[in-house]
């Protein structure tokens, strides 16, 4: 850039044909992407205006919208691209930072760390700070830790791995047999005794079946032991105790088997208390939402929207069954019909009240359908396994990408400066069926507390007015956050599919600006070695749907990653 006033007519036409070569070497799907991604975010961030928004749902009350796009289907991604997922550390946010004097709590390989803030001395705490920045987002600087690790030792890696993710030790080689020759040789090939083979888990599991709870021991030699009112409770009352803390908060249940090994065989076989958290709304299916619940505004469902729903469902049932006639013939297709042409009374729409029951029937003969098919008739099993969303947290998705940025006039082309860019997405989702969606470059320590709905409250409606509200709070990056709605997918979203098929997709719909409604097609997975599941948000497809004409479009998802849970305890036990 030339800051020094002066202009002269030979430089300015030798930068204009330097700049015009530099764009025509630039590939044009870099262009598209980039502006496409630029359109995104500038339509998240203009402001919103409320009355226009009113207007547009009104009229479309009127009548049913186009069904989005067909999402792409799923399919099972080679091992080698699941590689990084193994080793995906679970990140937990306790309080909001208060200084930098604070201690802080890290999470490696599931196994949370305490430690005061302090400058890395060694290369393992380079490579460690590195990998906290890396998770945080910071890319640049973690790229700087990582180059100084890797120059003072260059098998830090290596230290780091065996540090947080040491491998199994290899069993000892059994003994040869006496009398036999070469006893190196028939050590390793000879098989091992019963003795020496570990026990599975079940097996481990099952051996705790006739012990008692075991009182503790006298303080002192001679002495009698202090009472234990709990070891002489009847099973049944053990049971039901346990069963009360479990639906309090599931995590104090099963620390429970920490105790003793009596608890430890309740917790992991008593599946009288698994099905009370399966069938229940605190934590299990029946929390669970199949259907829309609110409005994108988070207000409650009108009839016109009842009817809206209903109008496309029956698009949806119309095109299954032309699929179906496609694919049969002409007498197959309308025996078909015949057979399944449902009583008219089903077919009108249900009240509000109608309507819930209706679901929580349809949920619940669900639940007990996977259970006995999918899940082995183990209610523990389809707790670990079944996709659920978790609302003692948020899920956030860290975007990095490498821009190109403006070269120097003086320079050359091989020395032009890139931008690391880095951006965040957090969705936090409620009971009742809404949803809150921010795009910021904020990090998660500065946002994950303010993501409550006082927080948008307090700032929506006032994003890029002349007076933008108290932007010097805390919470100053909520006011871009959009509301939203959220449900898992059923069989109305496509009826010609099985339950299994279709199990775990997540639909997310968010306000846009001024006409538009973005749609956020996801699909439940789980992610690392240390046993959570339902984690991690893989994306889909990324839509918007135009009010004013009916149409929807395509969001590019070049940059974007998906999104990883991360437990935050102010939200509570039942993330309220």
């Amino acid at each position: 850039m030339d800051t020094s006033g002066e202009t002269n007519p030979d430089l300015e036409s030798f930068r204009e044909q330097w700049r015009a070569e530099v764009r025509a070497r630039q590939p044009a799907t870099t262009q598209q992407a980039s502006s496409s991604s630029s359109q995104q975010q500038q339509q998240q961030q203009q402001p919103t205006t409320h009355s226009t928004a009113a207007e547009l749902a009104a009229e479309h009350h009127l009548h049913p919208r186009k069904p989005p796009p067909a999402p792409a289907k799923k399919t099972v991604a080679p091992r080698h691209q699941d590689y990084e997922d193994d080793y995906v550390q679970p990140r937990s946010f306790d309080a909001p930072n208060d200084g930098a004097a604070a201690a802080s709590t890290s999470t490696q390989g599931g196994w949370t760390v305490n430690k005061t803030i302090k400058d890395p001395v060694t290369a393992l705490d380079h490579y460690e700070k590195a990998v906290e920045r890396e998770a945080a987002g910071s890319l640049g600087d973690s790229l700087k830790l990582y180059r100084k690790a890797f120059r003072m030792d260059d098998s830090v890696d290596q230290k780091y791995k065996n540090k947080y993710f040491p491998k199994p030790k290899a069993k000892p080689p059994t003994a040869a047999a006496p009398g036999t020759a070469g006893g190196a040789e028939s050590a390793t090939t000879a098989p091992p005794s019963a003795e020496q083979q570990p026990l599975t888990m079940k097996e481990l599991i099952n051996s705790f079946a006739g012990l008692a709870i075991e009182p503790a021991g006298p303080p002192i030699e001679g002495m009698p032991p202090p009472p234990c009112p709990i070891a002489s409770l009847p099973e049944e009352l053990l049971v039901h105790i346990m069963r009360d803390v479990a639906i309090l908060d599931i995590a104090d249940f099963v620390r429970l088997a920490q105790v003793c090994k009596r608890f430890a065989f309740l917790v992991a076989t008593e599946d009288r208390i698994w099905r009370r958290i399966c069938l229940g709304d605190e934590f299990g299916f029946g929390g669970m939402h199949y259907h829309w619940q609110r409005q994108i505004t988070w207000k409650p469902l009108t009839e016109e929207d009842l009817l809206t729903e209903f109008e496309e469902q029956m698009q949806a049932q119309e095109k299954a069954r032309a699929e179906k006639a496609a694919e049969l013939g002409e007498d197959d297709a309308s025996a078909a019909d015949d057979a399944e042409t449902p009583d008219v009374s089903l077919l009108l729409p249900l009240t509000p009240e109608q309507r819930a029951e209706k679901h929580a029937e349809e949920s619940r003969a669900n639940t007990l359908a996977f259970y006995k098919t999918l899940y082995n008739s183990s209610w523990l099993r389809m707790w670990r396994l079944r996709p659920r969303i978790r609302f003692n947290g948020c899920y956030i998705s860290t975007v990095n990408y490498i821009r190109a940025g403006q070269a120097s006039a003086n320079a050359t082309t091989w020395g032009s400066p890139v931008h690391i860019v880095t951006y965040y997405r957090y969705l936090r989702f409620f009971r009742d069926g809404t949803v809150i969606s921010l795009l910021t470059t904020a990090e998660p320590a500065d946002v994950v507390y303010h993501l409550t709905r006082e927080a948008v409250a307090l700032h929506h409606g006032k994003k890029g007015a002349a007076n933008a509200g108290p932007t010097h709070l805390p919470s100053a990056p909520m006011q871009y956050a959009q509301k939203g709605r959220w449900r898992l997918s059923s069989a109305t979203d496509n009826p010609a599919a099985s339950l299994n098929d279709i199990e775990g997709d997540l639909i997310v719909e968010t306000e846009g600006v001024g006409k538009y409604i973005y749609r956020l097609d996801l699909t439940l997975k789980s992610a690392g070695k240390m046993g959570a599941k339902n984690n991690k948000l893989v994306w889909r497809g990324f839509y918007n749907y135009d009010r004013m004409t009916d149409d929807w479009g395509e969001f590019t998802l070049k940059h974007d990653k998906p999104f990883f849970f991360s437990r935050v305890k102010s939200y509570g036990v039942l993330g309220e």
